[in-house]
C-alpha cells in the first residue's frame, strides 16, 4: 500500500485561478475517453493518494440547477450494496462542487460505471451512514483526509440509490 502524506495546509499552487480551467480541460478530456472505451480508460484514477493503488471512477450526469444544461463530471467512487457513494470534496475548497449543488436541485439523475448505465437518485448521507461511510472513503483515498483538513466546511457524502 502507497505511503500517505499528510498536509495540514492546502497547498498555495492549487488556489491559482488557472487550476479550475486546467480541470475543466482535463475533466471534458477524462469523459470523452472513458464514454468512447467504456471506461477502460479514465476507469480508475491514478493521481495523489493513488499514484500506486488506482481508485476506480464514474461519469456522474447532472443538470445545472439554473441552466437546465446537462453536465457529466468524473468522481471517485465506492460501492455500499445496492448503492454507489460519491464525495463532494472539490480538492478541500471552501465552497460545494457545482455538481453537487446541482443534484441538490435535480436528484434523478445517472451515472456510468465502466460501460452500464444506472438511473440513480442522489442525497446527501445522514450524519450517521456519513460516520460510518467517511472512513472508507478514507480508506480508498487518502487524499480525501487532506480535503478535510483544508477546509472549514464538513465535505458531503453523496449516496446514489438505484430508482
Amino acid at each position: 500500500m502507497a505511503q500517505r502524506v499528510k498536509v495540514k495546509e492546502r497547498p498555495q499552487g492549487l488556489d491559482s485561478p488557472l487550476v479550475p480551467k486546467v480541470m475543466k480541460h482535463a475533466a471534458r478530456a477524462h469523459v470523452w475517453a472513458y464514454r468512447r472505451t467504456g471506461g477502460r480508460i479514465g476507469g480508475r484514477w491514478r493521481i495523489g493518494s493513488a499514484l500506486f493503488d488506482p481508485v476506480p471512477t464514474l461519469l456522474l450526469d447532472h443538470v445545472g440547477r439554473t441552466s437546465g444544461r446537462l453536465y457529466t463530471t468524473p468522481l471517485l467512487y465506492l460501492l455500499d450494496g445496492p448503492d454507489v457513494v460519491v464525495v463532494a470534496s472539490q480538492g478541500g475548497l471552501p465552497h460545494d462542487p457545482q455538481w453537487y449543488r446541482n443534484l441538490q436541485a435535480h436528484p434523478d439523475t445517472r451515472v456510468q460505471i465502466r460501460s452500464e448505465v444506472r438511473e440513480v437518485h442522489a442525497r446527501t448521507a445522514s450524519p450517521e451512514e456519513r460516520a460510518r461511510l467517511w472512513p472508507l472513503l478514507v480508506d480508498l483515498y487518502a487524499d480525501f483526509a487532506n480535503y478535510a483538513r483544508w477546509t472549514d466546511r464538513e465535505i458531503p457524502v453523496v449516496v446514489l440509490s438505484p430508482r
